[in-house]
């Protein structure tokens, strides 16, 4: 069964998610409350792209030579148990952990058969997950299936990036989105939007249904839509 999943996002008037150029005051409140406010979906597994685990997990690069011969390309799970999981969509093996832990949730990585052998020794030697969601490319709903059927996730939250979360909404795979709207306009036209999808990838506009609409502390608003499946 396909977990429940959410698609949470915070943005500025204008739809802009990049928070880099913001003052750090205010990008330290809204990322406080967008954090508060996830824990409310009572999630057991969060994901997010490459670009923002690259963030998470402060690595520069892992270590070469660590398989002594061809890594199967199966699916390993260093545990089962966790109480929630960090799934990091992340095709070829780039994002340097330093531990099997993000934000105090087990290591989950999202790779494709294409990646390295030495990266997938270098998981396995620091006790991180890995699953494989296609030969070339990421398939979604391959990737939420694994993670119900085998790790039993019920409730998934998509905390970005834009790409990732246009990624999910485009493949119809998103039961709710949540955007926090903040009280700023940002201006540049050139930052991405809540929601990125390659012209190649889109398919049509998805539809929503507003549920509710909350004033929050400081002027935003959070906003909860449920998808018109």
């Amino acid at each position: 069964m396909k977990p429940y999943i959410v698609c949470h996002m915070m943005s500025s008037i204008d739809g802009h998610a990049l928070t880099d150029g913001w003052d750090r005051p205010f990008k330290k409140n809204a990322g406080e409350l967008y954090e508060s406010l996830a824990q409310e979906f009572k999630f057991d597994a969060w994901v997010c792209g490459r670009v923002t685990m690259q963030e998470i997990s402060h690595g520069d690069d892992y270590p070469r030579g660590l398989a002594e011969a061809p890594i199967p390309r199966a699916h390993h799970f260093a545990q089962r148990d966790a109480a929630t999981y960090a799934v990091s969509i992340d095709p070829h093996g780039k994002v340097a952990w330093k531990s099997n832990e993000a934000l105090a949730s087990h290591l989950v990585e999202v790779v494709t058969e294409t990646v390295s052998d030495d990266y997938l020794a270098y998981l396995q030697s620091i006790g991180v997950s890995y699953i494989f969601g296609g030969k070339t490319r990421i398939d979604l709903a391959q990737v939420v299936a694994i993670l119900a059927s085998e790790l039993g996730v019920k409730r998934l939250i998509v905390e970005g990036g834009p790409t990732l979360s246009g990624s999910f909404v485009n493949a119809g795979l998103v039961d709710e989105v949540s955007v926090l709207i903040l009280p700023l306009v940002d201006g540049r036209g050139e930052h991405p939007a809540s929601f990125e999808i390659p012209m190649n990838d889109w398919k049509t506009p998805t539809y929503l249904s507003l549920s509710s609409a909350k004033v929050q502390e400081g002027g935003a608003i959070w906003l909860r839509y449920k998808t018109n499946a």
